[in-house]
């Protein structure tokens, strides 16, 4: 089993998609990881070394990615900004109404189920 940054990889994928179940890396960076490492695109995480994974955590903490509890903690912040200065989208958010713009008078059920 091999864990990153709080959060468990699959065995059995690649380790392209497997570092996209970082909360924070997207496939695009998850590439760029790849790439920079000389990693295939199909190397199994199973494979991987132990010098292996210590060779990624370096990379993705030398790219200074916001990941896991740091972004969970950045987006209520931003969120809380929002509620804080009393924004109209702060407010829709804290109400549990749609944000964006879209219709409430029959569409907003999931919007409302969404707190």
């Amino acid at each position: 089993m091999v864990y990153l940054f709080e959060s468990k990889l699959p065995e059995n994928k690649s380790i392209y998609f497997g570092l996209t179940c970082i909360f924070g890396i997207s496939k695009s960076s998850s590439f760029l990881i790849c790439k920079k490492l000389g990693f295939l695109s199909n190397l199994k995480v199973k494979k991987l070394s132990t010098d292996q994974i210590l060779e990624i955590s370096k990379i993705i903490e030398s790219m200074s990615f916001l990941i896991a509890n740091d972004l969970k903690r950045y987006n209520l912040l931003k969120k809380q900004k929002l509620f804080n200065i009393k924004s109209y989208k702060g407010l829709r958010r804290k109400k549990g109404f749609p944000v964006r713009g879209q219709r409430t008078h029959t569409n907003a059920k999931t919007a409302k189920k969404i707190r």
